[in-house]
């Protein structure tokens, strides 16, 4: 038996398919009586109301925006920095009256939601790089944080910078450097980078924080070694605690760990302690990000704060008001008893 259609179900009960449609969608042009007869006699013929996707695309507008994450839903929504992202999205599209979708930046591709959304915010380069290329062409508004593309508005701050300050609130001449990145290079373990290729992604937030770590360096006359460069797929504690360990079992050992996300900072420091070493004396660690657990751990953490849920709230407020230009957020630097 084929589904009921709006054609179809005004036949049967002898109205306007108008008159339908103003049952489900207008109820103050019918009387009540009346609405809920026309309503009753559907849900006995099967019919739920108009199709919401073929309106949407009549309109024009379905007051739906899709989130991109970088990674899969489970890993983004657990992290503390992305979950801060998503709350200030929601916060201010729940103002706008819009409504939120969330989509796995590890997805085959976008074709089953282009026609029913009214565009993408795509927070951090999908791990899927195909879908870059499927954004780069998308008719729909497009509009990235944490990455640029060519022709798209985009939301940051100044990775390079904030990297670049941070490293110099920490070093000094003679120090020994270990750099606990992040995605770095194509590999699914934490490891050193060593002569492996770094991805070439001018997009990636990492690259620019390393960028900035090594200005620093420079400045200071110091280098950094390859088995000091580590690579971690993920910001979690256990990437974090192997690459920690490694790094400070070596001898002589590190003097300063400059940590591309504030969860591996903390993971570092408790490795650190368990092995007797003393922060700031023997040991100072930078993060980078502003999570709240910073401010409840002892030492207590310097790093870069990025206030992500207000980047949230703008990257929503910058997608709505449809201007192209690119904006740069204000970030801190906070020092903590980490250095």
């Amino acid at each position: 038996m084929s589904k009921p259609t709006l054609k179809s179900v005004a036949k049967a009960l002898g109205v306007s398919t108008a008159t339908i449609s103003n049952a489900f969608n207008r109820p103050d042009q019918l009387s009540v009586a009346l609405r809920e007869k026309i309503l009753s006699s559907c849900a006995e013929l099967g019919y739920d109301g108009p199709n919401k996707a073929a309106q949407s695309l009549r309109k024009g507008s379905s007051g739906i925006v899709a989130v991109i994450l970088s990674d899969s839903l489970e890993y983004m929504v657990s992290d503390p920095v992305a979950s801060q992202f998503l709350q200030g999205v929601a916060r201010e599209l729940e103002r706008q009256s819009k409504h939120l979708l969330l989509y796995s930046g590890s997805a085959d591709n976008l074709d089953s939601i282009t026609d029913f959304v009214d565009g993408f915010i795509c927070y951090g380069a999908p791990r899927n790089l195909k879908l870059i290329e499927q954004l780069k062409r998308c008719p729909k508004r497009v509009l990235t944080v944490d990455f640029d593309l060519p022709g798209r508005p985009s939301v940051n701050i100044d990775n390079e910078q904030a990297a670049y300050d941070s490293a110099m609130a920490v070093l000094k001449p003679g120090d020994r450097v270990a750099v606990l990145g992040l995605r770095l290079i194509d590999a699914a373990d934490s490891r050193t980078v060593g002569t492996a290729p770094l991805w070439d992604n001018q997009s990636s937030v990492s690259h620019r924080r390393l960028d900035g770590y090594q200005r620093a360096m420079q400045q200071l006359g110091l280098t950094l070694s390859n088995e000091l460069l580590w690579h971690l797929p993920e910001s979690n504690q256990a990437c974090a605690e192997t690459a920690a360990k490694a790094v400070l079992s070596q001898s002589p050992a590190p003097t300063v760990l400059l940590c591309m996300s504030d969860l591996i900072a903390l993971s570092a420091m408790r490795v650190a302690l368990a092995l007797g070493l003393r922060i700031p004396e023997q040991l100072r660690v930078v993060g980078f990000d502003g999570i709240e657990e910073t401010l409840r751990y002892h030492p207590t953490l310097t790093s870069v704060w990025q206030f992500s849920d207000q980047k949230g709230e703008a990257a929503a407020r910058a997608f709505q008001s449809g201007q192209d230009d690119n904006q740069l957020l204000p970030y801190e630097l906070r020092l903590g008893e980490s250095s």
